[in-house]
């Protein structure tokens, strides 16, 4: 009954918030997506004259069906999908991070979630009608799919009898095998990369990790959702790639105050419209080669989670316009701090006594989580998030061990034996 009635008022509270940020930010981005797409279905171009428009072909015809429905009905089924995939995604982040600590996993979702709606990223997607809660959703699909194939390895590796890859036969035996083995990894990636086309970095993590089958499941499914876009819509799919997609300000202007990313920095350092390309590419270039090298060293530490999370860091930090609502992979960066802290807190514990264990790594978690709330871009700190940005691509920290995604074998020994790591100068 209790358990009832918290549910009641998490779900009341959250259709106030939604509400009140439909009012703040306007729809934004669905208003100039939902007016493109439905002139588009009465048979003008989709991109002609049209400025903000980042829907991919793929993802303007899976919008298709609601041109038809008002605005506010297309804003409330994108706010309902974006949260959902918010819980959806806390659940497979914050789960375990909460049972290791021996906390009860709803409690710890649910205060997750609440804090995680207060955020400026979270706020402008819901509030503007954006795809970046329903993405992080996707890509969080994908890490729980590496998950289930590395328990999968490993226990045919030590278990006696038959592996979680021959289930029995029949229907609920494929279904098994499909959940158990984690066979869609890499689905999410691909269709994410179709909807929105930046989490194409976590595909080539994919190669980088040499997570093959992973990463050709969502190059197959980016490719299959571009094809069926062509078949379907040829034209609006090659003006796409000819004269949308080569445009660094598809989505708006570089020197826009919102544009959190490295070229946007520069363009306001340079006090020009657009970015100094050379430079722009040349530190990008840099900041990939330490995202990707990074991202590498915790998936082979074991922390799938973090590698995940570095990647989309580093994503947000070189694209050419990153707005606040695509910076949603700070939140589960914040997670990371704040279970580096707790760890560093049990293993000094146990073994020398130190004044305040982890205290950086909280420290560091508080001061990123008051910058997503208070949103300091319009007073003094106007680039506090691309700061932030740079700041966690190369100071992360992953933790080696908690969320296995390499086979049994290949590690020294069980993770179960071993002591919460202090997580060590690579990581750190």
């Amino acid at each position: 009954m209790r358990r009832s009635a918290v549910v009641t008022l998490g779900c009341f509270g959250a259709t106030l918030l939604v509400a009140w940020l439909f009012q703040q930010y306007a729809l934004g981005a669905a208003a100039v997506d939902h007016s493109a797409v439905h002139d588009w279905v009465a048979g003008n171009d989709l991109y002609a004259g049209r400025t903000g428009t980042v829907l991919t072909p793929p993802g303007a015809i899976l919008f298709a069906p609601a041109a038809v429905l008002p605005l506010p009905a297309v804003g409330w089924m994108l706010a309902l999908a974006g949260v959902v995939a918010l819980l959806l995604g806390l659940i497979a982040l914050v789960g375990p991070v909460a049972r290791r600590y021996g906390r009860r996993r709803g409690p710890a979702v649910a205060t997750a979630a609440a804090l995680a709606l207060l955020t400026e990223p979270v706020r402008a997607t819901l509030g503007l009608g954006c795809l970046d809660l329903i993405v992080f959703g996707l890509v969080t699909a994908d890490v729980v799919a590496l998950r289930r194939s590395a328990w999968a390895r490993s226990r045919a590796a030590w278990w006696p009898g038959l592996p979680a890859s021959h289930p029995p036969r029949g229907r609920s035996g494929v279904l098994r095998r499909f959940w158990e083995t984690g066979a869609w990894a890499g689905i999410g990636v691909g269709v994410a990369t179709a909807l929105t086309v930046s989490p194409v970095l976590f595909l080539a993590y994919l190669v980088v990790s040499r997570q093959w089958r992973a990463a050709i499941t969502a190059a197959a499914t980016t490719a299959s959702m571009l094809v069926a876009a062509f078949l379907i819509a040829p034209r609006t799919t090659s003006t796409w790639f000819g004269s949308v997609l080569p445009k660094l300000d598809r989505s708006g202007s570089l020197d826009a105050l919102d544009n959190q990313s490295l070229a946007g920095v520069l363009a306001r350092l340079y006090d020009s419209a657009t970015t100094p390309v050379l430079i722009w590419l040349s530190f990008a270039g840099l900041l990939v080669a330490v995202g990707m090298i990074r991202a590498r060293s915790a998936h082979a530490e074991g922390d799938e989670i973090t590698a995940f999370t570095l990647v989309g860091l580093t994503g947000a930090a070189i694209g050419p316009v990153s707005r606040i609502h695509e910076l949603v992979w700070v939140l589960p960066a914040i997670l990371i701090l704040v279970d580096a802290a707790a760890r560093r807190r049990v293993a000094v514990r146990r073994f020398r006594p130190e004044r305040f264990p982890g205290a950086r790594f909280a420290i560091s978690a508080a001061v990123v989580y008051a910058l997503l709330v208070v949103d300091p871009r319009w007073t003094a700190g106007w680039d506090a998030y691309a700061i932030v940005l740079i700041a966690l691509l190369n100071a992360l920290p992953w933790r080696p061990g908690v969320a296995p995604a390499v086979p049994a074998r290949r590690r020294p020994e069980p993770a179960a034996r071993r002591a919460p790591a202090i997580p060590g100068p690579r990581g750190s």
